[in-house]
């Protein structure tokens, strides 16, 4: 194990002229082993210092706390190595990972060295039914995910992502025939500055959720420029973008409306919606990395080209909303509200505002680099007609059935091997809130992510 580790630092940290004059700090290697460049080098580095500071001890084997040391010293030196060097420091970074983390040097330190490039990324595998909707094919679905981030310098990185689309396994053609969209869903660059407490970022995100909030109206693809201030106590952000998501099973109509169990925000999706917003946020019980936080915000929504009447509006104006989340050991909770106004009356309430609430209450933490851990969550949710905007929402629910509902939900998280979760959902005791519509059938969701 030694070896091998000191073979793979050495060959990133080769430092040329310098090395030649260096002297062998070590009196048990002696200059006719085949290590004794390799050795020399690694402790010129500053990369190891050996036993007593005098012996090598080359056939003793190391401890993965060792290893974890040599690797964290080469992480200093990134800048001096290749591009080669970097992705092989990268990959001893990752094998080394959570001993690292108990060191106190966290593994994202690589992505602040500048020219660093890292690609990571995630598929998934989703199983998704409910009766007379999901059903048999159409209840599979599959999606993969790729990310390219680049340090361009101490301030700005880069982001970009590709996805493909959701896709099932309903369609019965070739699957050269298939209609297998990639599309671009992250594309955007942040610069830093005002020692790292101001963050510009212009671009595209793959998810637009603010702050700790549910992110229940619309969580996908959002086009912006955010500016966004935050310290350990405080955090304040604003920004405009435009919506570039829409959700193809939604079919709220006209007709829907007379049943009750329409919405009057949509009936064209939410893509190509414009927004202003803004946000405040303060965070407790150890400050914003503990996850503790309560927080206000604001949406402003407009239509390019519509003025909100016919049967293509968007019917939504405004939105506010506020959250409070606390952490306590194993324990998180979070409630949410938010209050649309919209400029038409809902055809069931007869009232242009509409309110959700949503409480959430969490057991434990699944981490994808912690083989068996787990969580468990059970929420409730009251939203009333016309609170939900349309678009993708971020919840694990169907958008279809997001408005004029109340309905509980449980579920479970469990990292099986690294990298790799299994999560189900499963919604029960829901009813349409208003109107004389059906109650909605009820939802099941069970699905495999694996990172990489």
């Amino acid at each position: 194990m030694k070896s091998k580790v000191v073979a793979a630092l050495a060959a990133t940290m080769a430092i040329g002229a310098t090395c030649a004059f260096a002297a062998n700090p070590f009196v048990d290697v002696p200059s006719d082993s085949w290590a004794y460049k390799s050795v020399v080098e690694l402790a010129d580095a500053g990369i190891i210092q050996g036993v007593d500071g005098q012996y090598f001890q080359g056939n003793r084997n190391i401890t993965r706390y060792e290893a974890a040391e040599m690797v964290a010293k080469a992480m200093a030196h990134m800048d001096k190595a290749s591009v080669e060097q970097r992705a092989l420091i990268n990959k001893l970074a990752d094998e080394y990972a959570d001993e690292l983390n108990n060191l106190g040097v966290r593994v994202s330190a690589l992505e602040n060295r500048v020219g660093n490039v890292k690609l990571t990324g995630d598929a998934r595998i989703r199983y998704r039914y409910q009766d007379g909707s999901k059903e048999n094919d159409k209840s599979w679905d599959y999606r993969v995910r790729v990310r390219a981030n680049a340090q361009v310098n101490d301030r700005t990185k880069v982001t970009y992502g590709i996805s493909s689309d959701n896709k099932n396994f309903a369609d019965n053609a070739q699957a050269s025939d298939e209609d297998n969209d990639i599309y671009t869903d992250i594309a955007k660059v942040d610069y830093n500055f005002g020692g790292n407490n101001w963050n510009l970022s212009v671009g595209r995100t793959d998810a637009y959720v603010l702050g700790n909030a549910y992110g229940y109206n619309y969580g996908d693809v959002f086009d912006r420029a955010e500016l966004k201030y935050q310290n350990d106590k405080f955090a304040a952000t604003a920004g405009y973008g435009k919506f570039k998501a829409d959700s193809a099973d939604l079919g709220y109509t006209d007709v829907n409306k007379v049943k009750g169990n329409g919405v009057t925000n949509k009936t064209d999706g939410a893509d190509g919606v414009k927004t202003g917003y803004g946000e405040l946020e303060g965070f407790f019980g150890g400050g914003r990395a503990a996850g503790s936080g309560v927080g206000v915000y604001y949406n402003d929504f407009t239509r390019a080209g519509n003025d909100g009447s016919g049967t293509d509006a968007f019917h939504a104006d405004d939105l506010w909303g506020a959250y409070l989340k606390g952490n306590l050991g194993k324990w998180s909770a979070l409630a949410n509200y938010e209050h649309v106004k919209n400029n038409a009356a809902s055809a069931v309430t007869k009232d242009d505002t509409a309110d959700v609430w949503i409480g959430k209450i969490s057991y434990g933490k699944a981490n994808f680099a912690t083989p068996k851990s787990w969580d468990a969550w059970v929420e409730y949710i009251n939203a009333e007609d016309g609170a939900f905007i349309g678009g993708n929402s971020n919840s694990w629910r169907f958008d279809s059935h997001m408005d004029n509902i109340e309905s509980w939900g449980v579920g479970a998280d469990y990292t099986f091997a690294k990298n790799a979760m299994f999560q189900v959902m499963q919604s029960f005791g829901t009813n349409t809130k208003d109107g004389n519509a059906k109650d909605p059938e009820e939802q099941t969701r069970a699905q495999f992510v694996f990172v990489f």
